[in-house]
């Protein structure tokens, strides 16, 4: 009996410090519960307001949290300013000329200070916010797990080889999110953020001139404001989804049954191959699409975060401390 009880000790011992080696293991949804219990409201009362100027915002500040997490994790590296001696990732190519919002994190990066200085990292303010812009378009919520540190530096290499381009087969769409430890209908799910949001002519003009998997009323009526010479009309805009751009729901998957994807990488989704059939589940069952996208951000937001006394909580989110 001793020695079976004792094992049973030795077991769980093991197996909570398997748990604590986890560095997604020390993130927990009531970090800031008694260090800044106004962080929540915080924050969103500073999305709300972004989002109410500018509708399209939500979209933005959404993705600058996917393109934080794909680069070394989520850890803010994505915020850190160019400067002489340091060159972040702000000019990579998935970033440059299209990340937008960083003001709008600044601001609320400056709120929080005020309430509790010091305290709450850029890289969980970019999982909150990116929470907050999804539920306030119409979409789900969640519970946001907290605990994330600042890094101090950041990869523009990594910016440019992990986060996909809009030009990706389904096959690099599986094989980029796969690296991150996301499965292939976690890469679907998460790709329903296209319900919301823009792209600018120079991420779609190969789709609407050169694919043939297009619906060809819908590639004439984005011709008319994406000319084909490169260099013409680049940061011309287009709704990644048709029918609702402003507003979170499975409208992006019924555009793509339709042969209306936007973008390459988007169509790519329903195009005869495996993830058809995840495409048709989330059209025929927005609450499957709804619970699949929440448990894709919750793990997405567990990729490779600092956390214990790694990193730094920055003063300023543009530049470490």
């Amino acid at each position: 009996m001793a020695s079976s009880s004792s094992s049973a000790i030795v077991t769980v011992a093991v197996l909570l410090a398997l748990f604590a080696g986890s560095s997604s293991a020390q993130l927990s949804t009531n970090y800031y519960y008694k260090t800044c219990p106004k962080v929540f409201s915080t924050v969103k009362s500073g999305v709300q307001s972004a989002i109410s100027q500018e509708r399209r915002m939500g979209a933005s500040l959404l993705r600058l949290h996917f393109h934080d997490c794909f680069v070394l994790g989520c850890d803010a590296s994505l915020l850190l300013d160019d400067t002489s001696t340091f060159t972040g990732e702000q000019t990579a190519n998935p970033n440059r000329n299209s990340i937008r919002g960083l003001n709008v994190i600044d601001n609320i990066k400056s709120q929080v200070e005020k309430v509790c200085p010091g305290v709450v990292s850029c890289a969980d303010i970019l999982a909150i916010v990116a929470r907050d812009s999804v539920v306030i378009l119409g979409g789900p919520g969640w519970n946001v797990k907290l605990g994330r540190r600042d890094s101090r530096t950041a990869s523009l290499s990594a910016a440019n080889n992990n986060i996909p381009p809009p030009t990706s087969s389904l096959s690099n769409l599986i094989s980029k999110y796969q690296a991150q430890g996301l499965s292939t209908r976690d890469m679907v799910a998460l790709s329903g953020a296209h319900t919301i949001g823009q792209a600018r002519c120079t991420s779609f003009r190969g789709r609407i001139y050169n694919d043939s998997n297009i619906d060809s009323s819908f590639a004439k009526m984005r011709q008319m404001n994406c000319p084909q010479t490169n260099g013409s009309g680049d940061n011309n805009l287009a709704p990644l989804d048709l029918q609702t751009p402003t507003t979170f729901d499975n409208k992006y998957f019924q555009n793509l049954i339709r042969q209306k994807g936007l973008l390459h990488s988007d169509q790519v989704l329903f195009n005869g191959g495996s993830t058809d059939s995840i495409v048709k589940g989330y059209v025929n069952n927005p609450n499957s699409f709804s619970s699949d996208f929440v448990a894709a951000m919750i793990k997405m937001g567990d990729i490779s975060p600092l956390t214990g006394s790694q990193g730094e909580i920055r003063k300023v989110c543009g530049k470490v401390n």
